[in-house]
């Protein structure tokens, strides 16, 4: 098939990779502009326009998919489907209804639940036992296009959303090509979103990564965890910002925040967790026994 790609994220790369390995011709890939950073705030491209690059695809750029220009450049490719994956920008009503078959989309949860912005992320933090991907055909509304395949993926108790992440980009990277497939033969089968379900991952925001001790331990761990390993939930300890990466429940109880042994399980609303890996501001990240090497934590001490 004659395919433009759109996307930008890690997430997005192992569907590209799949759609090329299979023969389809991407004339053209989709992604956002480079932007400063790291430390020297050096122009990054995304890691799918540096995918691209490697495949000899052309990359473009645009700010912006609502002018008359954009969208007649879009047209000129003249695709037979267009593959979206964590693009970034909203795709207007005529550049959906450019490519024959129309615009299919990888989605990180199983819709409708978790529409929007952070659907991994939103997933673990609500302690969902399970999340998947979802192919949609895009439609001009967020996340609410007819389902066209979907994968379930089950979330084990102590798994982080960079764990999910990678799961869920493997599958969207399986199931894309068997819905083009299927597409191309004209057999895909489409299923409007039920009205029942819907829910919305609303953008994680700085102001609630800290970690609250007084919660109960199961959502203490689901917020570290759903965290993890990006942006981090965080606690302080002697005015240093430490993320806490990964945790387990673990025994005993107290005040919230106080620390209960020499193994760093912390007291919370009810229950405890035990940290298993953090990491301390500017550094990497370490297991607990080897940051209690370098920082001792004694027992009692209350962790803002």
């Amino acid at each position: 098939m004659r395919l433009i790609f759109m996307g930008t994220p890690d997430f997005a790369v192992p569907t590209l990779i799949a759609l090329a390995a299979r023969g389809h011709e991407i004339v053209a890939v989709y992604t956002r502009a480079p932007k400063p950073a790291g430390r020297g705030m050096d122009v990054q491209p995304s890691p799918v326009e540096r995918e691209a690059r490697k495949l000899g695809i052309p990359v473009r750029t645009p700010k912006t998919l609502k002018s008359a220009e954009a969208q007649e450049t879009f047209r000129a490719h003249k695709a037979d489907a267009a593959v979206v994956v964590a693009y970034g920008l909203l795709l207007p009503k005529p550049i959906l209804a450019a490519p024959k078959l129309g615009c299919f989309n990888v989605h990180a949860s199983l819709l409708p639940r978790w529409r929007g912005a952070a659907p991994i992320n939103r997933a673990v933090i609500a302690g969902d036992a399970e999340s998947g991907v979802t192919i949609m055909q895009m439609d001009e509304e967020l996340d609410t296009g007819a389902i066209a395949n979907a994968d379930p993926v089950t979330i084990g108790p102590d798994m982080t959303a960079g764990e999910l992440h990678d799961v869920l980009a493997r599958r969207g990277a399986d199931l894309m090509p068997i819905t083009l497939a299927a597409a191309e033969r004209g057999s895909l089968i489409l299923t409007p979103q039920p009205k029942e379900g819907v829910t919305y991952a609303e953008k994680i925001s700085k102001d609630e990564t800290r970690i609250d001790w007084t919660k109960p331990w199961q959502q203490v761990h689901d917020h570290i965890r759903g965290l993890s390993p990006f942006p981090g939930a965080w606690f302080d300890i002697s005015g240093v910002r430490v993320k806490a990466l990964r945790s387990t429940q673990g025994e005993g109880k107290g005040p919230p925040g106080t620390v209960l042994d020499d193994k760093l399980t912390i007291a919370c609303g009810t229950g405890a967790v035990r940290l298993v890996q953090m990491q301390r501001e500017g550094k990497r990240p370490m297991s607990a026994q080897e940051f209690l090497r370098g920082t001792p934590v004694k027992r009692g001490v209350r962790l803002a």
